[in-house]
């Protein structure tokens, strides 16, 4: 890596993945090549070097890698894959066009490889292409994988304290991952947008989810975390309640009231609706100086 180029900031969190999931049964493959980027910007690099805007040499090329890396394990013929990404064109300039595209894919991702040889990454089967994974690390996979080993300890009635402590680590380390939407820049492709609103309600629940767990352990983090939450969806209710009892745990129940206050405006504002029975029951609960963790 030379001295200019921009560390991998996935590398870490790909180690502490690798390390959590060994312990489940979906570990993460340990011969990484190829490290992509979807959450919060979409980025690539090769090992530790980042594949340059450059290096894809033409945008449709960035659209049909990142359209790969949507459909994950699926492979998709030909012809769906030109009908979804540029409509408007006939057979013969959609074909053209993916052949070019793919090329330079190919290119950009092995600049090495030699002539007439298999590529690496994007395979074919027939006419079906898709990203083989074996050698590919994709922040949003494994984000998932985490989030699932996380809820599968939490299902774990023996020795709550060691497995709650592993769940809280893979929240932790798939929250870490979740630098923000998917693809932004594909914001108004119809073909990321279920993928976008998915992986954001899975982050937000997952947020959620770790801030509660944190409540006695790091009220603080809860605070930040639960914030964090209200910042990209001010409606999320759940958020408000965790965030109401981490104030409190932090003797610090005029914020407490406060945030309920919010919570009421915002669901007023939004939908003209009340907060929830169990909302409310707290919020006296505080008012009332009771305990609430």
């Amino acid at each position: 890596m030379t001295a200019s180029q921009p560390p991998n900031p996935t590398k870490n969190l790909y180690t502490e993945a690798t390390r959590l999931l060994a312990k489940t049964a979906n570990p993460v493959g340990t011969q990484i090549e190829l490290y992509v980027q979807t959450l919060g910007g979409f980025r690539v690099w090769r090992q530790d070097e980042e594949v340059p805007t450059t290096a894809w040499g033409r945008e449709k090329a960035i659209h049909l890698f990142q359209f790969f890396i949507t459909m994950r394990r699926q492979y998709v013929h030909k012809e769906q894959i030109m009908d979804r990404l540029w409509p408007d064109l006939d057979l013969d300039k959609g074909d053209r066009d993916f052949k070019v595209a793919l090329n330079s894919i190919n290119k950009a991702l092995e600049p090495e490889r030699e002539p007439r040889s298999e590529p690496r990454f994007v395979k074919r089967y027939g006419l079906a292409y898709g990203i083989d994974f074996e050698f590919v690390w994709v922040d949003t996979e494994v984000m998932e994988q985490l989030i699932a080993a996380g809820n599968h300890a939490m299902l774990n009635e023996h020795d709550k304290e060691s497995t709650a402590e592993f769940a809280i680590a893979c929240y932790d380390t798939a929250v870490k991952l979740y630098y923000g939407d998917y693809l932004p820049e594909r914001r108004y492709e119809d073909w990321t947008s279920a993928e976008r609103e998915r992986l954001q309600l899975l982050g937000l629940n997952t947020m959620t989810t770790l801030a509660d767990l944190l409540l006695t352990r790091n009220p603080l983090e809860s605070i930040r975390l639960t914030q964090r939450v209200l910042a990209i969806d001010p409606v999320w209710e759940d958020a408000y309640r965790v965030l109401m009892r981490a104030f409190v745990v932090q003797q610090n129940r005029p914020m407490a009231l406060r945030s309920y206050e919010r919570c009421v405006a915002v669901l007023d504002e939004e939908f003209g609706i009340e907060p929830l029975p169990e909302t409310t029951e707290l919020y006296e609960r505080v008012l009332n100086n009771q305990e609430v963790v």
